[in-house]
This record gives structure tokens, sequence and C-alpha cells, in this order.
């Protein structure tokens, strides 16, 4: 058997090994989903009609909110649920499989790429749970089959992105605690963005970091596929450099800290 063979059934076997693992132990991934999903049904129900008369010019109208809000948490939950490669990784690093793997006539790439692949496929599922609630209680989207395949498509980069960086945070924490917390960041992202509130209605101090994150750009291009009103050159050349360059270095980072000596 050729190399390459060799290295995509390894790949397939990390991958089967963690897919059984998400469905073993649901919990972790249950309990990152529920947080996008409260904070929907919060911000719709509770602040819809305040969050759009801002956003309205005082004209209070929650399905217009809805259609504003969904595309941001769709993002949101892409963020949570990167969490859970971060706590996988590093429960397999102290649990002292990794030392174990390393060891084995494996391809040492699947056992990350196994995770990765893993954690993405988990995203996407999360995804359509989210998309359908968000549907369920008024969003109504208006893009063609080619703009829910490039809305399809974005969010996999995305979580591909944030899965590689999720993974170097798992393999370079002492503990699945450190790990979660170090994921901190990728999960305030959103909140920092034009997720809620449009990037003009911030301070003027605040607008420029707001704007050229990596999320804000996304998320407006999403939210133009999906809802049919453009998505502008500027935010998805923005959105895809920026998450080709995150998924680059988180590819790079996890090699390096999976190929180190063990320090534990």
């Amino acid at each position: 058997m050729s190399t390459a063979n060799h290295a995509f059934r390894d790949n397939m076997t990390m991958l089967r090994r963690n897919l059984l693992h998400a469905r073993r132990y649901p919990s972790l991934t249950l309990n990152l989903l529920l947080t996008p999903v409260i904070l929907l049904l919060l911000f719709v129900y509770v602040f819809g009609d305040v969050m759009s008369a801002g956003i309205n010019g005082g004209h209070a109208d929650r399905a217009d909110y809805v259609a504003y809000l969904v595309p941001g948490i769709l993002f949101l939950t892409v963020a949570m649920t990167s969490l859970g490669t971060a706590v996988s990784v590093c429960t397999d690093m102290t649990e002292g499989i990794m030392a174990r793997f390393r060891t084995m006539a494996i391809s040492r790439a699947s056992v990350l790429i196994g995770h990765v692949i893993g954690s993405v496929i988990q995203t996407m599922m999360a995804l359509v749970l989210v998309l359908g609630i968000g549907l369920a209680i008024g969003f109504r989207p208006d893009a063609t089959p080619v703009e829910w395949i490039a809305a399809a498509g974005l969010m996999a980069l995305i979580s591909l992105a944030l899965t590689w960086l999720a993974a170097g945070m798992g393999l370079a924490s002492p503990n699945p605690e450190g790990a979660s917390n170090m994921g901190m960041p990728l999960v305030m992202l959103p909140f920092l963005s034009s997720a809620f509130v449009p990037v003009h209605a911030m301070p003027s101090w605040f607008r420029w970091f707001a704007e050229y994150q990596p999320f804000s750009p996304a998320i407006e291009t999403l939210r133009g596929l999906l809802l049919g009103s453009g998505i502008g050159t500027k935010n998805a050349v923005l959105a895809v450099a920026w998450f080709l360059g995150l998924t680059l270095l988180g590819y790079v980072w996890s090699k390096a800290q999976f190929n180190r000596e063990p320090q534990r």
C-alpha cells in the first residue's frame, strides 16, 4: 500500500474515533451548542423590539432583527463548538493517548486531522440545527442555490480555521480547563463584531477594530448571501483572506505543538 493510501486510511480511522467519541459523550457538544441557541432566543424575544428600533431609527420590527441576527448567531455557533476541539485535544494529551499515538506506525498528521475533520462535521450539523431554529422563529432567507452553496463553503472555511486554532490551543494547554479558557477569545470576537448591532452604531474609537477584525466582514458576507442583499467585494475578500490565513496559522502551530517533545 502506498504512503498516500496509508495516510488516508489513518485519517479515516482517527476521524471515526472522534465521531464515535462525540456520539458516546455528547454532553460537551450540547453544552456548547446551548449558548448560541439561548442567545438567539434571548435577543429575539427579550431584546428584539428594542434592538430593531435602534437599528431602524425608532421603528421596532422584530422580524427585521431576526433577519439581521441569525447570521451572527451562526458564527457564534462555530466559535462555541470550536472550544470542544480544544478540550478534546487537550484531554487526549493529558490522558496520554497522544504519547501512545506517537509511538505507533501511523501518519502523525492523522491524529490532528481526525480531530479537525470530525469537529468540522459536527459544527456543520450544529449550524443546520441553529438555522432550523432560526427558521422556526421567523428567519426568512432569500438566497439562490448558488448563494446557499457559497454560504456553506464560507462556514466550512471558518469552521476549519477556528478548529485548527482550537487544536493548537488544546495542545498548548496544561489541562482541559485551561484549553477552554484559552479559546475564549474566539468566542468573544463575534460579540465585538457586527453580529448583534451594525458597526456604524458603535463608538468611533472602536469602529475601526470592529469593522476589520475577522468576524465582521465574514458576517456581512454571510448576511448578504442569505438575504440576497449583495456581499460587497471588500467584505468577501477580507473574509476569505482572514480565514485562509488563520487556517494556515492554526495548522502550522498545531503541527509544531504536536511534533514537540512531550512536556508532561
